[in-house]
């Protein structure tokens, strides 16, 4: 994974379905840069990106946190490679761990409400050692 940031912070809008607690916001962001040796084209640019993610804020949105928060401390929420969305080659993308990155719109948008996300991330990271 290459350097970059994850940043949390915490307000009261709801999340749709999760309406009795506020929401978690996760920003991830990366610049542009060179790759490295552990990296699959070291020398090579890649693009860097900004990244939102949502949580619901009450017990199991946290410990969700908390998983977020160790696989980024063991490099495994990011990678370098060809974008999904964009097609766009030498950049950095998700590694596998699913984040929800819209507050509304249901599961087919990436968003809320979505009943088994929570549960679905935490086998994903417990998959990846994450526990």
């Amino acid at each position: 994974m290459p350097p970059g940031t994850m940043h949390v912070t915490r307000d009261s809008t709801r999340l749709a379905g999760y309406y009795l607690c506020g929401t978690i916001t996760i920003s991830y962001s990366f610049a542009n840069g060179i790759q490295g040796p552990e990296h699959p084209n070291p020398g090579q640019p890649y693009s860097g990106t900004y990244r939102t993610a949502y949580l619901p804020d009450n017990s199991e949105g946290n410990e969700v946190l908390r998983l977020l928060q160790l696989a980024w401390d063991r490099k495994l929420t990011f990678t370098i490679g060809t974008s999904v969305t964009s097609g766009a080659t030498n950049s950095v993308i998700w590694n596998g761990i699913h984040h929800k990155t819209s507050t509304s719109g249901g599961q087919m948008n990436y968003g809320y409400p979505d009943d088994t996300y929570l549960a679905r991330v935490k086998e994903e990271l417990k998959d990846l050692g994450v526990v």
